[in-house]
């Protein structure tokens, strides 16, 4: 081989592999592409007939007194539902997941000493509760 050739076969081995850079590059994007194309929607809730609203702030503390602070947020999701049982008297309670990541935002150990909430019960007697604004 001359040496005015081994650089056209080093150009050609450069050449072949940015193509294949490029065209790996391509899939990728082509792939990202595919997967933002599926939207993600919720469901639409169907409108349901409220029959009673009301707004509660629930203390939380006793979450803190008994027992290991390792269990504090998953007893403090309890002492709510039993708040919501007792004055709302549902036959079933749906709490969303926004109240229960409100509740376990700091972690196990340390759930809030009290929480606002508003909960909603329609005709089915299911009661629903959300965070209450403000």
């Amino acid at each position: 081989m001359t040496p005015e050739e081994q650089p056209e076969l080093e150009d050609v081995e450069e050449i072949s592999e940015t193509e294949e850079v490029e065209e790996a590059i391509e899939e990728e994007v082509e792939a990202e592409e595919e997967v933002t194309e599926v939207p993600t929607e919720a469901p639409p809730e169907e409108e349901e007939e409220i029959v009673d609203e009301r707004i509660y702030t629930v203390p939380l503390r006793k979450a803190y007194w008994t027992g290991s602070r390792l269990r504090r947020a998953k007893r403090a999701v309890r002492i709510l539902r039993e708040f919501v049982e007792k004055h709302m008297k549902p036959e079933e309670i749906h709490i969303q997941p926004e109240v229960n990541e409100k509740i376990w935002s700091r972690g196990i150990q340390k759930p809030p000493r009290r929480i606002r909430i508003r909960a909603t019960k329609n005709s089915e007697n299911l009661v629903r509760v959300y965070l209450a604004e403000g």
